[in-house]
């Protein structure tokens, strides 16, 4: 059987790595925007796209 030092180090990795790999995984889905937040600006489907505000100053 491993030392307890062993143990407490590898479970010490373990754990910084898994909670490494937690933050990437939730730093990913706040960057990642949604379908609607993605297309919102493009209007309802099937209508013409809203104006844009170079199109309003002209």
């Amino acid at each position: 059987m491993a030392s307890f030092t062993q143990v407490t180090k590898r479970k010490r990795a373990r754990r910084q790595k898994n909670a490494g790999h937690a933050r990437k995984v939730k730093q990913s889905q706040h960057s990642t925007l949604s379908y609607d937040d993605l297309f919102a600006k493009c209007g309802e489907p099937g209508e013409p796209a809203p104006a844009t505000s170079e199109q309003n100053k002209s």
